[in-house]
């Protein structure tokens, strides 16, 4: 029972000390893999909400060619009580997955075709000064430059924000291919910033998905979240 009441008095001193450096909530992204032609793409996100320490998850299904959601491929949940003691969280995201196999299945998705990352970006790296960054597929010979264009306006509660990218391919056999990927036009309310966190290519090698990190405002702070953007060769 002493130890029981250490462990539950340091978490909490954990989680208010992680309030005063970080307000707001911080999502994690899982890659829950491409179907075998790489038409479609399957995505997760979870975390605790900061105020109610309620777990919570996103799951997401991706027509890749169309850059869009398939029907019904986006489902969320919302846990009714708060963690305990050493969760992150994580079990509301295998919950919506449990819930939502049949729709898997239905659009081929294979949890172990996962994409390989090209790219990844930490504090400091070029992605996150608005920089153009370069990768490679080493498997292909293919090299990418990527720069990602925000258009911010308004503050408060009015803020919202888009953005795009530019993105050029140079082929294993020296072809050059240039895209513009994503939605420029389409205005998201309350994200400040956007960055580049990963690039992954599908098994099949026929499609690339930009992991997006998003800073959504929130009270005292800004919360972290995350989408993608699909581009099919």
């Amino acid at each position: 029972m002493k130890f029981t009441k250490i462990f539950i008095a340091a978490t909490g001193l954990l989680v208010l000390s992680v309030s005063a450096l970080w307000p707001g909530d911080s999502a994690f992204f899982v890659d829950l893999g491409f179907s075998q032609d790489g038409s479609h793409y399957m995505f997760g996100q979870y975390g605790v909400q900061a105020d109610t320490l309620k777990p919570w998850a996103d799951l997401f299904i991706v027509d890749v060619a169309k850059n869009n959601f398939v029907s019904g491929g986006r489902n969320s949940y919302t846990h009714d009580r708060p963690i305990d003691p050493g969760q992150d969280g994580a079990g509301a995201l295998y919950r919506l997955i449990a819930r939502n196999v049949s729709l898997a299945e239905r659009y081929g998705v294979t949890y172990l075709s996962q994409g390989q990352p090209l790219y990844i970006s930490l504090e400091g790296d070029p992605a996150y000064s608005g920089e153009t960054i370069t990768f490679r597929d080493f498997v292909s010979g293919a090299s990418y430059r990527a720069n990602l264009v925000e258009t911010i306006s308004g503050s408060g509660s009015s803020l919202a924000s888009r953005f795009y990218i530019n993105l050029e391919c140079t082929g294993g056999d020296g072809s050059h291919r240039s895209f513009r990927v994503g939605t420029p036009d389409f205005s998201r309310p309350l994200i400040s910033s956007y960055r580049i966190k990963k690039a992954l290519i599908a098994p099949s090698g026929n499609a690339i998905i930009f992991v997006i990190e998003m800073k959504r405002q929130s009270t005292g702070g800004h919360d972290i979240r995350y989408m993608v953007e699909a581009l099919r060769f």
